[in-house]
């Protein structure tokens, strides 16, 4: 992982300290705010002057670089489109950080300033908005270099950015900080190539993590969860050498006692589809078929840093799904960790299976408050919802409601879709107690309707982020490939129960 460097609060007056770049927001009414009208005239009207060219409208994204004499106060100003003043949201501004960002690496630029943008068109706290900033800044600024060997002279990372206020936001600022790297932390665990992040690797992590944040983490082997009674996971990892893992974190940040908030990922570190295999085509993109476990382990890595106050379960079910000899087959029967048992129709339909033992398990063992689970599960919600939303649905809606508000917040949006009862009826096997797909569409809600078979009566929230935890679109603070989703839209949700 490498981007930039830190992000700090710095003093307005930019006559003091001198900045290589300083970046302003502006909206396409083109009216200068206060501070903009005291940077201006510190640069001789060198912003009015540019904002009369009809050129730069201050559409959103849209940019302008303007050069100044060696020694004046400031090299460069980056003019940044903000929209429409009405318009501007947190994620307005996350935008326009990110873009500022990287376009200030485009240039080489190692030291850049930026205004806090927005400035009483924003209805939210100034601390929101300078989080909002450094989040961008950080996400924005992310490049995933592990792999290159050639042309590494061209990759180029600011090291430092300073957001403009005389108010104390610095702890609003290292917030956004950490819960930017724990969205990079996601991205760097997705991007990696099956044959390096596998469910060993996942385990190592989770381990890292819960050694810097002080809590506990515990890694169940194939021959362990298969004594506890995981026949569904164990199931789907019977067709790879890969060794499968059980990846168990607990962290005690509040009341002893106190049922905790538990989060369940699927880790499906590559996925063939198994006997039921999927085409070749795009089939390396199923690298990313662990982004559920990716969002948990970066949830995690989040609550290592802010050390929220509460209790916390984070489990990860991590396997490859690999046809072979000893591979699961269309018609097997599996038993899962609560005792109902699963008729097996298609083994592509696998992350379903490994998450009905990690869900039965956490409802069992530590009766949560609430249970939410993220996974990669169904390429219908893509053609529902497209890359724009993740699918949500659960047996609460308060708890479904509170993560979309806090996916507004984030720009992490979410869509609930219906978990009626007329759904779960679609799955009832003739020869076991539920079978592991649909037959009458809506495959997104059917594959919800299989795993609230193994919540019990927990209040409980599934989302599908098959297409939002990655996508080939470059956006200003999120670069094509994985997202990151996860840590930033359950912190933004869980500082809301606090």
């Amino acid at each position: 992982m490498a981007n930039l460097g830190s992000v700090h609060i710095a003093s307005t007056d930019i006559q003091t300290e001198k900045y290589k770049l300083l970046c302003l927001g502006i909206f396409e009414d083109k009216k200068l705010s206060e501070s903009q009208q005291e940077y201006d005239h510190v640069v001789d009207g060198g912003v009015s002057a540019i904002l009369k060219n009809e050129d730069f409208r201050g559409e959103s994204g849209q940019t302008e670089m303007l050069h100044f004499q060696s020694g004046a106060p400031v090299e460069r100003i980056l003019l940044v489109g903000l929209g429409k003043r009405s318009a501007c949201d947190l994620e307005t501004i996350r935008n326009a950080a990110g873009t500022a960002v990287r376009t200030a690496q485009d240039r080489r630029i190692e030291r850049l300033a930026l205004e806090l943008f927005g400035t009483g068109a924003v209805d939210r706290p100034e601390g929101e908005v300078a989080r909002a900033i450094a989040e961008g800044l950080i996400m924005g600024s992310y490049r995933f270099t592990d792999y290159q060997t050639k042309d590494t002279d061209k990759i180029f990372l600011a090291k430092d950015a300073y957001i403009l206020t005389e108010n104390d936001l610095e702890s609003d600022v290292q917030k956004g900080v950490a819960l930017a790297q724990a969205n990079l932390f996601v991205r760097d665990l997705a991007t990696h190539p099956g044959n390096v992040m596998t469910p060993t690797r996942l385990a190592k992590e989770a381990e890292v993590i819960a050694k810097e944040g002080g809590f506990k983490c515990t890694v169940y082997n194939r021959e362990d969860f298969e004594k506890m009674g995981m026949g569904a996971f164990a199931g789907v990892a019977k067709g790879t050498d890969e060794p499968p893992k059980f990846i168990l974190l607990e962290y005690s940040g509040g009341d002893q006692g106190e049922a905790p908030v538990a989060f369940v990922g699927k880790g499906i570190t590559f996925d063939t589809g198994g006997i039921s295999i999927k085409p070749s085509k795009k089939m390396d993109e199923m690298k990313f078929d662990m982004c559920g476990a990716a969002a948990v382990l970066g949830i995690f890595h989040a609550i290592a840093k802010i050390q929220p106050p509460i209790n916390a379960v984070g489990v990860v079910v991590a396997t490859e799904n690999m046809p072979g000899g000893r591979a699961y087959k269309p018609g097997d029967i599996l038993k899962a960790f609560n005792g109902k048992t699963i008729e097996v129709l298609n083994t592509d339909a696998e992350g379903r299976l490994a998450l009905a033992d990690g869900l039965s398990y956490v409802a069992e063992e530590y009766s949560p408050r609430y249970m939410v689970d993220f996974a990669t599960l169904t390429g219908a919600a893509i053609v529902a919802l497209g890359h724009r939303a993740s699918a949500i649905m659960g047996t609460d809606d308060e708890l479904v409601h509170q993560i979309i508000d806090a996916g507004e917040y984030t720009g992490e949006r979410c869509w609930q879709l219906p978990l009626w009862d007329g759904y779960s009826e679609d799955l009832k096997s003739d020869v076991a107690d539920v079978k592991n797909i649909g037959s009458q569409g809506a495959g997104t809600i059917t594959a919800g309707a299989f795993l609230k078979e193994f919540v019990g009566d927990i209040k409980w929230a599934h989302l599908d982020i098959a297409g939002t935890a990655w996508w080939s679109e470059d956006r200003p603070y999120i670069p094509k490939g994985a997202s990151g989703i996860g840590p930033r839209l359950i912190m933004r949700w869980l500082e809301r129960q606090n």
